[in-house]
């Protein structure tokens, strides 16, 4: 189950923030054009998802490296130079997740301690601000992943995991 858990958790997550976000517009969009009447509710759940959307499917792309890198050097290094290289721009990645996590508690806790509530659904805005903690601890739990796999192929000479290619 764990293992299910590591390979899917930010899908399903993803799909559940998603189909909120898409059938909460669908059904302000119907209200809104048949009826002549909107909700403020609706609009908050939509945004609120697409931020939960934003932060968990950071992390994802974390996981399957997905995000956005100039990878043409890579090509003419071997597999040891380019696991030190992954490697390296995780730590980076990793310290910078580490400060963001951090500084965004501060605003969860500020949030807490004044008792803040939307407009709209009047539920404490905690829940939402936890999107950006939730988003980086899940960088972080992905990125100490990604250093154990390149650590072990930077150990054995096999090749790292590199992601999927966008083009090829």
């Amino acid at each position: 189950m764990f293992n299910t858990l590591n390979q899917n958790a930010e899908r399903w997550a993803l799909l559940v923030f998603y189909v909120m976000l898409v059938l909460t517009m669908a059904v302000e969009v119907v209200r809104r054009e048949v009826f002549a009447f909107s909700s403020i509710w609706g609009e908050e759940i939509v945004r609120y998802s697409f931020i939960y959307l934003a932060w968990i499917g950071a992390a994802s792309a974390v996981r399957e490296r997905a995000h956005i890198r100039i990878d043409v050097i890579l090509h003419y290094l071997g597999n040891r130079s380019k696991a030190l290289i992954y490697i390296f721009g995780d730590l980076i990645m990793f310290l910078v997740a580490l400060i963001a996590l951090y500084w965004s508690f501060e605003t969860v806790a500020v949030s807490w301690k004044f008792g803040s509530v939307s407009h709209g659904l009047r539920i404490s805005m905690v829940w939402f601000l936890m999107a950006v903690p939730i988003g980086f601890s899940l960088m972080i739990l992905r990125l100490i992943q990604s250093f154990i796999h390149d650590i072990r192929a930077l150990r054995t000479g096999e090749p790292v995991f590199e992601g999927n290619k966008m083009f090829d």
